[in-house]
């Protein structure tokens, strides 16, 4: 089963809403050297959660890796297909005070834009 990962976004730069509209979009623009090397280790079917930063600094939905182009390894292309809205979205305060998440580069590393998740972690921010 392939790793899960959760994607930040700005919404006010492209939001979990963007992403519904769209259906699909390329996941790239990267530059943090540890999330490009994420980027790179996702394959097709892999599971995420897109976490919107700025105000609401939340979990707010899922989508799927479609496929991953890592030719330019500097500047790799995953293509993400939209899931669905995570009913009551998870808040970063929530995240921090569960254990699961202590050792989380979600929590330790606070800018780090691609960030490996647990299956149990991917189940705490689905609610599932």
């Amino acid at each position: 089963m392939p790793q899960d990962y959760l994607l930040k976004t700005e919404p006010s730069e492209y939001s979990f809403a963007d992403l519904a509209r769209d259906a699909t979009t390329d996941w790239e623009g990267v530059s943090n050297p540890t999330a490009v090397k994420n980027l790179r280790e996702m394959s097709p079917g892999a599971r995420l959660i897109i976490y919107e930063t700025g105000a609401r600094k939340s979990a707010v939905g899922t989508a799927t890796v479609v496929s991953v182009d890592a030719s330019d390894p500097k500047n790799p292309k995953v293509k993400i297909k939209a899931g669905r809205t995570i009913t009551k979205p998870v808040p970063l305060e929530e995240i921090k005070t569960n254990k699961l998440f202590k050792d989380s580069p979600l929590v330790r590393m606070g800018r780090l834009s691609v960030v490996p998740l647990t299956k149990e972690q991917f189940k705490v921010l689905t609610r599932d």
